[in-house]
């Protein structure tokens, strides 16, 4: 299917919808640190993702506004629960955690750095393609960003970063990064939406399950959750999790993809943005330098990096939703031409920018 649609949209709905996946997706790291200000942070993901996976499973195993897809086999739950735990319970869940200490936007910053650890994990792999000129550049860009982040009062100012904070953020994008590679070749449904949807349940799970272990269910009181944490955490599974999701798709079958991906550049911003100006964060040099440099890096490794060769086998990004590690405009134009039940063949394209936060 052509990315574009048959007839040209209007110039509302196309504002809207880019609205949608630069200001919502941007938004989710401050509507994060809202919802744990009284949710413990993995209770919190868990309740997101299992909520926002069962109606989504619900919908497409139902068939409402679409083919009903085909009960998944098994093997497919397995694949999903592992990438659930990658992305979802490793990645989501250690982004929540980590900004109990670290500011939202500063967390943003850390997750854009995920194409970094692709191009490093993707070398590694068996014949992995060396990183080209612009990919070499991006990492030592993009590492030098995020020692700006750290570091603190040197050069750029500011006080350093939470310790366990940062390291649990760059270990959350480290493991988002592999759970992309791996889904590349995981066992997964035909159907995206229904593959995206086992993953967000069995990473709620996941979630849920840890929460418990670590006590957080004894810090839970119900009187004491806030109106401001209830709403954004509704926030996050209607907006964050579907809405957001729906524009992206629709964008992809309406315009082009190099426009699509520019979400990639413009939610670090907007949740640096964000977290100044409604949840009192401090806007340092540093903060600024780190932006400029590691969304350059994002660029450089995005747009001119090297392309990975596409696999013999057909890439679990055409079968699961989840991203090859390749670039964001290789990616989308390969997946925009694909369909599956009207739907790109991509749920989350956008893991191999950063985490779905």
């Amino acid at each position: 299917m052509s990315p574009r649609a048959s007839s040209d949209p209007s110039k509302l709905a196309l504002v809207a919808a880019f609205g949608a996946i630069y200001v919502i997706w941007g938004s989710t790291y401050l509507a994060i640190r809202f919802a744990i200000e009284t949710i413990p942070p993995l209770l919190m993901a868990g309740i997101r993702h299992a909520i926002a996976g069962i109606v989504l499973y619900v919908l497409v195993r139902g068939g409402i506004g679409m083919s009903a897809a085909p009960k998944p086999q098994r093997s497919h739950w397995r694949s999903a629960a592992l990438i659930g735990f990658l992305l979802l319970f490793v990645g989501n869940g250690g982004v929540s955690w980590a900004e109990q200490t670290v500011p939202s936007g500063l967390a943003a910053l850390f997750v854009t750095t995920v194409p970094i650890w692709l191009v490093l994990l993707s070398w590694l792999r068996r014949d992995g393609a060396r990183p080209g000129a612009a990919d070499t550049a991006g990492v030592l860009l993009g590492f030098a960003g995020v020692a700006a982040l750290v570091a603190g009062n040197g050069l750029v100012g500011g006080e350093p970063v939470h310790a366990a904070g940062a390291i649990v953020l760059v270990v959350a994008s480290l493991a988002w990064a592999a759970g992309s590679i791996h889904s590349r070749h995981a066992p997964l449904p035909q159907s995206p939406l229904l593959a995206t949807a086992m993953e967000m349940i069995c990473g709620g799970a996941i979630l849920l399950l840890a929460g418990l272990v670590s006590g957080e269910g004894g810090r839970v009181s119900i009187a004491d959750i806030s109106w401001r944490s209830v709403l954004a955490l509704a926030y996050l599974i209607v907006f964050g999790s579907l809405i957001a999701f729906s524009a992206y798709v629709w964008l992809l079958r309406v315009t082009t993809p190099s426009r699509v991906g520019t979400y990639a550049f413009v939610n670090p911003m907007v949740a640096v943005g964000l977290g100044y100006a409604f949840g009192g964060e401090t806007l340092t040099v540093r903060t600024m330098v780190a932006t400029v440099v590691i969304v350059t890096a994002v660029v450089l490794i995005t747009i001119y990096g090297r392309r990975s060769p596409r696999p013999t086998e057909t890439p679990a990004a055409q079968r699961n939703g989840t991203p090859a590690p390749t670039l964001i405009a290789e990616n989308v134009a390969r997946l925009a031409k694909a369909d599956t039940q009207g739907i790109p063949t991509a749920m989350a394209e956008r893991r191999a920018v950063g985490c779905e936060c």
